[in-house]
């Protein structure tokens, strides 16, 4: 049987790499969608096209900053120019700030991860639904994080934005349900080079991370079944299922305990959270 999924036209943030890039590949090569991909770096969206070889007229790129609403006006002018009509719409961009206390973050720097977890997500979906919504395919996916799920020590500004975006995404699931497909997911921890910005404590050299981390591979597979059963909210990782249990049953506690753990195990990522 055909899935839904089968021929659409999808629009995707991130796609220049990890969690983007995978899902982008994946839709094209089993569903035979149609990929706009959104990105800054053009170096690595050519990788993405070679990739896909005889696949890859089904990908197009545009470059932009997704944290600019201005972007995100032209690029909905550009599609309503060339008659282009996206059935589906994938926020996957985002961005890890170091992990660290709240006090050593710079105002700016929390108004940057904001703009790119958050209100990437609020203009793509303001400029893009009505096009969006007279497909009778209509879909709007979110890419959020088990950050939104239980907030970890040194994760104030990761967790504001991802939470933000869940609860934004489970409001209009329940505004347009009927007229469009709306899902959010929340990822754990994932090999992917989110991470990058963590400098030297990128790695996952530690075992206790290492344990609980899914390939990103791995992830992308879960997250387009998901997305392909039409499944509204996606928790996936040992992680990231842990901490929805554990914050719905003990929030308190869960965090606490967290803490505890992330103390103990003495890896560098963590390293500047607990210093007084």
């Amino acid at each position: 049987m055909a899935n839904w999924l089968e021929n659409t036209t999808v629009v995707i943030t991130g796609a220049s790499g990890g969690l983007g890039k995978g899902i982008a590949m994946k839709l094209i090569q089993k569903f035979n969608c149609t990929v706009i991909g959104i990105a800054r770096n053009e170096e690595k969206m050519l990788n993405v096209v070679k990739e896909l070889g005889e696949k890859a007229d089904k990908f197009s790129y545009q470059l932009f900053d997704v944290s600019k609403e201005e972007n995100w006006e032209k690029f909905a002018e550009y599609l309503q120019e060339n008659n282009i009509s996206p059935d589906v719409l994938i926020n996957n961009a985002g961005i890890l700030p170091k992990f660290n206390r709240f006090g050593n973050y710079a105002v700016d720097y929390i108004k940057s991860a904001m703009d790119i977890n958050f209100y990437s997500a609020v203009y793509s979906m303001h400029h893009l639904m009505p096009i969006i919504l007279k497909s009778k395919k209509a879909a709007i996916i979110n890419i959020s994080s088990s950050a939104a799920l239980c907030t970890l020590a040194g994760t104030s500004v990761y967790s504001a934005s991802k939470a933000a975006l869940k609860s934004l995404t489970e409001a209009v699931r329940e505004e347009y349900r009927g007229e469009c497909y709306t899902a959010i997911v929340c990822p754990g921890f994932t090999k992917t080079d989110i991470f990058s910005s963590q400098g030297k404590n990128a790695g996952f050299s530690n075992k206790a991370i290492e344990a609980v981390s899914s390939s990103c591979e791995g992830m992308v597979n879960k997250i387009v079944c998901g997305i392909a059963s039409k499944r509204e909210l996606m928790v996936f990782g040992i992680d990231s299922k842990l901490m929805n249990i554990g914050n719905r049953i003990a929030g308190v506690k869960t965090s606490m305990i967290s803490s505890k753990i992330m103390k103990a195990a003495k890896v560098a990522l963590f390293e500047d959270i607990f210093k007084k």
